[in-house]
């Protein structure tokens, strides 16, 4: 069958005009895309928080399958950090999905957040934390968007120059407003034992209070110890914040605890202090702990290159039948720090730190 060349002609055109209103189409989207617009967002929502967030080069738009950006070189530093400042975090590359009204509008959607190779440095973020202003860090107006969740893959942790965690892989779902919100973490720790870690919980923000209600916590490693607790926390901005929980602590091989955490908010004299009760029937542990300083100090206990003994970074009583922590057998440990000390009747000076164990 022969087609006329007028209707020929016909098809040619409209073929052309097609195929320039799909050309046109793209180019629109690409330029509606404005990976500045997007990468700006994100250096003010860090600037907000006294952070600082580089690019090692500019943000890399695509199109398809979804609207996206590509972020190569991330870091992330305090803003009054010097040149020579360790970075909280140092990421590889990341990626932004992005919904495609979100082209159009002018409320900043991320549909989906990866992040590939990051490495936190816990120093680093106690320093920022210590001297974050109070005004530096308010609540936000909203919970940010999130539709389909955080991808995290082969992250680390690291604290005094040497690996906390290794292999960290992260997963989270939708995070909305009333909503519950789940995270699942997984990691190796220091001497290759590996970690499980779930979260859930509801977040919502009134009266310039961020809540997250009906916390499940569940933290369980390959040798059957395992953490699970329940509760609800608060955060008012910077460190003012507050947490109750509660639930059960399994030791492998020492049996069962009652566990409460409770979280008090910084004062003018006083910093964010964690106050950690364990219950069990030959154990007893009852502390106020900076919660950074906790991390350290449980890292020190669990060197594999020799567990290095010192009493924990706050003030209560540890009363143990035994420890065991590598290679080392402690029985009838018993240590009172900070203001659990008591004063002695011949001074009125503070009380200094003591400890009394049986050492095999």
């Amino acid at each position: 069958m022969t087609i006329p060349r007028p209707l020929r002609l016909l098809l040619i055109a409209l073929a052309s005009l097609a195929g320039a209103i799909v050309l046109v189409v793209l180019v629109a989207l690409y330029l509606l895309l404005q990976p500045d617009r997007f990468t700006a967002m994100l250096k003010e929502q860090a600037s907000q928080a006294s952070l600082r967030l580089t690019l090692s080069s500019p943000a890399s738009p695509t199109l398809f399958p979804r609207p996206a950006l590509q972020l190569e070189g991330i870091t992330l530093v305090a803003s009054d950090a010097g040149p020579n400042a360790m970075p909280i975090l140092l990421a590889a590359n990341g990626r932004l999905v992005l919904p495609w009204h979100a082209l159009f509008g002018r409320q900043v959607v991320i549909s989906r957040m990866q992040i590939n190779s990051p490495r936190v440095d816990l120093d680093a973020l106690q320093s920022w934390l210590m001297h974050l202003p109070p005004q530096s860090a308010a609540v936000p107006d909203e919970i940010p968007r999130i539709a389909t969740g955080v991808r995290i893959r082969n992250g680390s942790v690291v604290q005094n120059n040497s690996e906390w965690l290794s292999n960290v892989s992260l997963d989270t779902g939708r995070l909305a407003p009333g909503q519950a919100f789940w995270v699942n973490l997984s990691a190796k720790e220091t001497d290759g034992t590996p970690l499980q870690w779930q979260f859930s919980g509801v977040p919502n923000i009134a009266n310039g209070v961020l809540r997250l209600d009906d916390i499940n916590i569940n933290v369980t490693d390959s040798s059957a110890t395992t953490l699970r607790l329940n509760g609800h926390a608060h955060w008012m901005g910077a460190a003012n914040a507050s947490m109750q929980l509660q639930g059960k602590f399994h030791l492998a091989d020492a049996g069962d605890y009652d566990a409460a955490v409770t979280l008090n908010p910084a004062a003018q004299d006083k910093p964010l202090l964690l106050h950690l009760k364990l219950l069990g029937s030959d154990n007893h542990i009852d502390l106020d702990l900076p919660p950074l300083a906790l991390a350290q100090w449980w890292d020190q206990l669990g060197n594999p290159q020799g567990p290095m003994l010192s009493v924990p970074p706050g003030n209560g009583q540890i009363d143990m039948a035994k420890l065991d922590v590598g290679k080392i057998h402690i029985e009838g440990l018993s240590v009172q720090t900070g203001d659990a000390v008591p004063a002695t009747a011949e001074s009125t000076a503070p009380p200094a730190k003591s400890a009394a164990s049986k050492l095999q």
